[in-house]
């Protein structure tokens, strides 16, 4: 079989250090990458822009926002508003005749100052006190964007983007959007998989277990903390230039609330903390399953004949969605990519039970 163990040992440095050493975990990455290549020549237009562009640019989202909780072990309640600083900013450089290459940076960096200036709330608190400090700096985002007519032109205000370019590449029309933002979540994705091979990663997972330890061992939790929020800020400035100018098109107050914040938390929790597969996973659950909800119920109503009011039929979906949610979590509390990691390791042994994973 492709999906087993046998016959791999480790013969040197480079070998061990790889990323998928199973022949499967390789063939399987390599698919999917082909798959998504030419996804815009295999798919229909409805398919390509109303659910695998937002999937993608969710899971950066999530994977961004991961780097923090999953790594780091630091919550964020705000990161929509992390967002919507990188949106903002680099959209109003485009439209001052900034390259979008530059804008998307300086989003990403503007993003990034705002989210350390909150993340020294870190160094003093934990926890809950650590949620509601990040749970403020959402709010008084979202009061300043709404209520600064320079930034958003009012609460009722939308912004539109111009169109923009990308090293001289015209961003516009639904394949060009879709690749720009593929290329993009493949940055994000390959510094994901790499950042715990090196010794920032590492020094994380020794804040992210204790980090008074940490500190014994010469981990300076203050400097690793701050970098913690700086680069899942700087993330999370990119995703929402992307965002705007990908998806959206415009950018508006009402577009980065608390929802959103607690939508990508709830992304990185149930796809697994720490996992990158489990961003993705996450990122699919929350985005399409409310969507398959709603049209199990709507076929199941018309099949049997029942007659159902507009709001049960609203609402049915939401309770089963969040049933569903619980379920996962109860099932596994590591999240979905644990669920695929216990498949993928009863496959690696199967038939042998007893053997030793």
């Amino acid at each position: 079989m492709l999906y087993r163990r046998a016959g791999i040992r480790h013969t040197s440095y480079r070998h061990e250090r790889m990323l998928w050493p199973l022949p499967f975990d390789r063939y399987l990455v390599g698919t999917i990458a082909a798959f998504l290549i030419v996804a815009p020549f295999l798919i229909d237009r409805l398919y390509l822009v109303a659910y695998l562009l937002p999937w993608l640019i969710w899971s950066m989202a999530a994977l961004g926002l991961n780097l923090l909780m999953g790594g780091a072990g630091q919550i964020h309640l705000g990161y929509g508003a992390v967002m919507a600083i990188g949106a903002y900013s680099s959209v109003h450089l485009v439209r001052a005749g900034v390259p979008f290459e530059i804008a998307m940076i300086a989003g990403g960096l503007a993003s990034a100052m705002i989210g350390v200036i909150f993340g020294f709330a870190a160094l003093r608190v934990k926890t809950l006190y650590l949620a509601m400090s990040t749970l403020a700096m959402q709010y008084i985002v979202d009061f300043v964007i709404a209520h600064v007519p320079a930034i958003s032109g009012g609460t009722q205000a939308t912004i539109q983007v111009p169109p923009v370019r990308f090293l001289g590449l015209r961003i516009e029309g639904d394949i060009a959007t879709y690749y720009f933002a593929l290329a993009v979540c493949t940055v994000v994705t390959l510094f994901m998989l790499n950042v715990h091979r090196t010794g920032f990663g590492r020094a994380l997972a020794a804040v992210r277990e204790k980090d008074y330890a940490a500190e014994v061992i010469g981990v300076s939790t203050f400097k690793y903390k701050l970098l913690a929020f700086w680069t899942s800020s700087f993330i999370g400035g990119v995703v929402g230039a992307v965002l705007v100018v990908c998806y959206l098109r415009s950018v508006s107050p009402d577009q980065f609330h608390i929802d959103l914040s607690v939508q990508i938390v709830a992304m990185v929790i149930v796809g697994g903390l720490g996992s990158v597969l489990g961003s993705f996973f996450g990122a699919a659950l929350i985005l399409f399953t409310p969507i398959v909800l709603n049209n199990l119920v709507a076929s199941i109503a018309a099949g049997a004949g029942l007659s159902l009011s507009s709001d049960l039929r609203a609402h049915i979906p939401l309770m089963l969605y969040g049933a569903l949610i619980v379920g996962f979590l109860v099932l596994e509390p590591l999240g979905l990519a644990k669920i695929y990691d216990n498949v993928r390791n009863y496959f690696l042994v199967w038939p042998f039970r007893y053997a030793r994973k």
